[in-house]
């Protein structure tokens, strides 16, 4: 049974800004295990995967059904990719299964995140 669903759209130009004003923004956002994936990638796919990792914890918090603040933050959420270079939920504060997309254009990234009731 569906615990909740989360969605979120979010501009890549706007963390782009973010990142540039605010040099803990990184810090803040990601944890020190997606801090190292993005620290592999170059250019433009850095600023993506820092967007794209943004975007689902804000959609993660929505299904959660609090948003971001006391109970769940930024760092009680791990977002890596499978072998296959799917997103996974690696780390996150939910008992059930949870299940996680991520998209881009060229200027916006979608997520939407599933998280599903444990079963007795």
């Amino acid at each position: 049974m569906i615990y909740g669903t989360g969605i979120d759209l979010t501009d890549i130009e706007r963390i782009a800004k973010l990142n540039e004003r605010f040099d803990s923004f990184v810090a803040k956002v990601l944890t020190t295990n997606e801090q190292a994936v993005m620290n592999q990638l170059h250019g433009r796919r850095q600023i993506e995967f820092l967007a794209g990792r943004f975007s689902a914890k804000e959609a993660y918090s929505k299904a959660f059904g609090t948003g971001l603040g006391s109970a769940v933050g930024f760092q009680d959420v791990e977002v890596l990719d499978d072998a296959q270079g799917k997103p996974h939920l690696a780390k996150h504060p939910f008992a059930g299964p949870a299940h996680i997309s991520i998209s881009h254009t060229d200027t916006m990234v979608m997520t939407e995140v599933i998280l599903e009731q444990p079963e007795d």
